[in-house]
């Protein structure tokens, strides 16, 4: 997880209508005595003439961890008549407290007094606005659906309205072994940092050494929900869409893992809405990777001038959903740029998306029905060259040419085709399978094959076939019976042009995204009218929406910052072949930094192992090592874990180790070992 600020086409702005004020550190009570850290920057003058307030309210340390992505936005927006806050959740950074898991009743409770502290300020107009990427995203939804009276419309990027579905924990309800470690190793180590000393004083120390011994490993709490219980129901905003009224905004990109929530929203919120979805990675859309990059600060703008401010600027006047269809491009790892162009929609499902079916042949897509059957091929290793889950536009994030993985699955290529074809909105794949067990996966990929042979992926998605009727209830496969599943694939916008061929490929394994069914199941497709591709075809019409095009990217000045040790990344793919063992080895150093300003150093690497046996699921296994360092020239300290999980044919093994050091001095050691029944997965 990479909070970079990329040097990109983006213009700094330095003069605004408003000058400045800045206060680093403020104390928001809260009604049980917690304290929580804020930072705020206001419009010269505020005090005597109240403004409207942004809020950002996120678990990820403004005093170090995101103030370079923090001083280009909220100095923006307060340097267009807002009062811009940036506030740490109970139990990270300085902010008092324990922060015992994501999206806990209890932070959406500390957010509605957040509320009610900003509009008995002083400077506060009474009108609040949140905004956030990521659970800042997340949690704009859930605090909206609280409907408190002072939050009047939310900015939501990179979010979800459904935790189950569309998250780092669970997809398809098969257990996303790629992220669900990775992503409570790394809030385990992020909660592990001590508070600032310059802003709670001597008691830092008593604070640090309570949040080492008292925040929990994410994992365990997640591993005991494997299925779509009441916990992952709340804080899904998709369990009742009604309970938001506010206008909402919700924006991604095709390169994003949250992107499907965006059309669910744009088809169920009930009140005002707008949708943009750009080619972009897990990152906001003025500085994002792939490019191109936009002027989002002044869409912003914008949308908070609509709704914050009650004056007229257009912005209802457009489209409901704007997204970039990307043309195709040869498979890379990394992408600078996607070409393509805006498309705009007045509504979600639109008009202008119909379907063509295809149908498996013998080794081909097929526009007419066929028939027999075939085995889908099992390979452990299928899945390695997939990319990241969630990217965020790193080097060695996104997927490689899928020959190799097509190679390693059942893989069924169209006709060449004769005219361009568009897809848009979400691809589907219907099977009709047989199983010799009761537990089984498959995962599906839907690739583009260039005339060069090279092989790219368009979309993807997978499916724990116990759920095929309900994530909720799941229930076993039923042996050498006939049954049909439905796979949704990922969101996509995406432009084949002529000469090129569709590919589906199935395979019953997908790792590291998907972790392995305890047995290798034999699965067979039966080929007739139930076993089809379904694809949302896109036609443009002669009234395409013109638009004017979005500003050039433009932000405030980031802050000074003095590079330590520079950034770097590897990934990697080996082969033991006297072992038969795959591995997949992720390298993340993100560097070291010195804010002049405050002159807190900070830094951290972060090293993934994903290892699998050919022919062995039990084989499966995932470490997540982490080092981060935190201090001043007269203060250091430094954290280490190191997260594993296995598992047997019965159940899950996790375990988490974690040190902590004051200057060279051990001052925290404990490893936590957990153990969880499988649940149907």
């Amino acid at each position: 997880m990479v909070f970079n600020v990329r040097e990109s086409t983006r213009a700094v702005r330095k003069d605004f209508p408003h000058e400045v004020e800045t206060i680093d550190h403020i104390w928001i009570p809260l009604s049980d005595g917690t304290r929580l850290s804020a930072k705020i920057w206001l419009p010269k003058g505020a005090a005597e003439n109240p403004v409207p307030a942004v809020l950002e309210y996120i678990p990820y340390r403004k005093n170090e961890f995101t103030a370079l992505r923090d001083s280009l936005r909220h100095p923006y927006f307060a340097g267009y008549g807002y009062a811009s806050i940036r506030v740490d959740l109970r139990g990270s950074g300085e902010s008092e407290g324990i922060l015992y898991d994501e999206y806990l009743k209890q932070e959406q409770d500390d957010a509605l007094e957040v509320l009610d502290w900003i509009t008995s300020q002083k400077w506060s107009a009474g009108s609040v606005g949140m905004i956030g990427k990521s659970w800042g995203g997340f949690n704009g939804l859930q605090v909206a659906a609280r409907q408190h009276p002072a939050l009047k419309s939310i900015i939501t990027i990179c979010s979800t309205d459904d935790r189950y579905a569309d998250d780092v924990h669970y997809k398809g309800g098969s257990l996303l072994a790629s992220d669900m470690l990775w992503w409570a190793s790394t809030m385990h180590i992020y909660n592990a940092r001590p508070a600032d000393p310059e802003h709670v004083g001597s008691s830092w120390r008593d604070m640090w050494l309570e949040r080492l011994e008292k925040t929990p490993p994410f994992a365990e709490e997640w591993m005991r929900h494997q299925r779509r219980d009441a916990y992952w129901k709340h804080g899904s905003i998709c369990e009742d869409y009604s309970a938001v009224k506010i206008p909402v905004y919700a924006v991604g990109g095709w390169a994003d893992g949250y992107t499907n929530a965006i059309f669910r929203m744009i088809e169920n919120l009930e009140g005002p809405k707008k949708a943009l979805i750009g080619p972009w990675a897990h990152e906001y859309p003025e500085v994002a990777l792939p490019g191109p990059q936009i002027g989002f600060l002044q869409e912003c703008l914008r949308w908070w001038d609509q709704w914050l401010k009650g004056e007229e600027t257009g912005i209802m006047n457009e489209p409901a959903i704007r997204f970039w269809m990307q043309e195709a491009v040869p498979p890379q790892t990394h992408y600078e740029y996607r070409p393509g162009k805006w498309i705009a929609e007045e509504k979600w499902p639109s008009p202008n998306v119909g379907t063509e079916n295809y149908y498996f042949g013998d080794g081909t897509l097929e526009k007419t029905v066929q028939s027999g059957n075939e085995q889908l091929l099992t390979r452990q290793q299928h899945g390695l060259y997939a990319g990241v889950f969630c990217p965020f536009g790193q080097e060695g994030d996104m997927p490689s040419d899928q020959q190799i993985e097509n190679a390693l699955s059942t893989t069924f290529t169209g006709a060449e085709l004769f005219e361009d074809l568009s897809i848009a909105g979400f691809p589907k794949v219907r099977l009709k399978l047989t199983s010799d067990k009761k537990r089984a996966q498959v995962a599906v990929r839907l690739c583009d094959l260039s005339p060069a042979g090279t092989s790219k992926l368009i979309t993807w998605g997978q499916l724990n076939l116990t759920h095929r009727n309900s994530h909720e209830f799941p229930e076993d496969v039923p042996i050498g019976e006939e049954f049909i599943v439905e796979i949704g694939l990922d969101a996509i916008a995406y432009r084949l042009p002529k000469g090129h061929r569709l590919q589906v490929s199935l395979a019953p394994s997908y790792w590291p995204h998907m972790w392995p069914s305890a047995e290798e199941a034999t699965i067979e497709i039966i080929k007739d009218e139930d076993s089809q591709l379904i694809l949302p075809v896109y036609t443009e019409t002669g009234k395409m929406m013109e638009l004017p095009p979005f500003e050039q990217a433009e932000t405030a000045e980031v802050l000074k910052r003095e590079v330590l040790r520079e950034a770097g990344r590897t990934r990697e793919v080996r082969h033991n072949t006297v072992t038969g063992e795959w591995i997949l080895d992720d390298f993340s150093d993100e560097g070291c930094r010195r804010l002049p300003y405050n002159g807190i150093e900070y830094g951290s690497t972060n090293h993934n192992v994903y290892r699998i046996t050919e022919g062995d699921p039990l084989s499966a296994s995932v470490r997540c090592d982490w080092t981060l360092t935190l201090g001043r020239k007269d203060w250091q300290t430094r954290v280490e874990s190191v997260s594993t999980m296995t598992s047997d044919e019965n159940k899950f093994y996790i375990t988490s180790h974690l040190k902590a050091f004051e200057g060279e001095e051990e001052v925290f050691n404990n490893r936590r070992d957990f153990e969880m029944e499988r649940d149907f997965v």
